[in-house]
């Protein structure tokens, strides 16, 4: 069973909202997955620790249908790299991060959510706290192409246990 982990700095606005996207196109798209598949989002800092998502993206994210409003920031912990099978991060910053602390032997590599794209597209997904409402919507449209390009690579994917 693939158990997907989306991971940003603060998991307030990137990262809980493409556990939003993820759900939201498992929805749509192939809805027995949904109770096959473990989602979940956190945080390389605990800035933010038990606090709901920016209610910027909160509010970007409810006019596309997608409802953040019952996650809650969390830090990744050691296990993560244990429990989850695919831990997927937003920028190369984070990444580095997940990377210096991964547990030795640990079964999920993180890589970068956007790294399967090509065509000269962002490989990263900016971070939006500092920005306009307009950075909200761009970063949503990221996760939402991310999203369904992960949707793809689990098509084919057939666990071990």
């Amino acid at each position: 069973m693939p158990r997907i982990l989306f991971v940003c700095m603060g998991n307030i606005c990137r990262s809980p909202a493409a556990e939003g996207v993820f759900r939201h196109l498992l929805r749509q798209e192939a809805p027995e997955w949904l109770e096959r598949i473990e989602i979940d989002s956190a945080g390389t800092h605990g800035y933010h620790t038990g606090r709901p998502p920016d209610p910027r993206m909160v509010a970007a994210a409810l006019a596309r249908g997608i409802d953040l409003s019952g996650l809650r920031a969390r830090l990744v912990q050691a296990e993560d790299f244990a429990t989850f099978t695919h831990i997927l991060v937003m920028d190369q910053a984070n990444l580095a991060h997940l990377q210096a602390i991964q547990p030795q032997g640990a079964t999920a590599i993180p890589e970068l959510l956007l790294a399967p794209l090509i065509d000269g597209r962002p490989r990263e997904v900016p971070d939006p706290y500092y920005g306009g409402a307009q950075g909200f919507d761009r970063v949503l449209d990221l996760l939402e192409e991310g999203c369904r390009r992960l949707v793809m690579r689990l098509r084919d994917y057939s666990p071990q246990t």
